[in-house]
């Protein structure tokens, strides 16, 4: 493994967005024409690559002045647990410090990595979906 190069690109191909959602068995990346898309539309997007692979990736959607949505943040199982995830969060909470709200919606599993990076449990608050992913 090289060392990892963080980037600010909003410009993929769609082989490189299936290949990293894929590899965190996430349904969107059987859409990679879509995920593309998505991308180029975000507010931010910060990435992590080793060489050309493209191996981590965070994006938000803001409303350009109070409130920044992280919608994605994902990593490669093979590069999980070198510090990818909270360089990218990082970023994210740079960028956007001057924000009133940084928000996100996290699996279970992942709480406590949220947890350690700043973010705290709404209270009274639940995620409510419209939506035909199944991850």
């Amino acid at each position: 493994m090289k060392e990892i190069q963080y980037k600010t690109t909003k410009n993929f191909s769609e082989n490189e967005l299936k290949d990293l959602f894929l590899s965190v068995n996430w349904s969107s990346g059987n859409y990679p024409d879509k995920l593309v898309i998505a991308m180029e539309n975000s507010s931010s997007v910060f990435t992590a690559w080793d060489g050309e692979r493209l191996v981590g990736l965070i994006n938000v959607l803001d409303d350009g002045i109070m409130t920044a949505y992280v919608h994605y943040l994902l990593i490669n199982p093979e590069f999980q647990g070198k510090g990818i995830g909270k360089s990218l969060v990082n970023y994210v909470k740079n960028k956007y410090k001057d924000y009133l709200r940084i928000v996100l919606i996290a699996y279970e599993k992942e709480m406590p990595f949220y947890k350690n990076m700043g973010f705290e449990i709404g209270d009274e608050k639940v995620p409510m979906f419209i939506t035909s992913l199944w991850t």
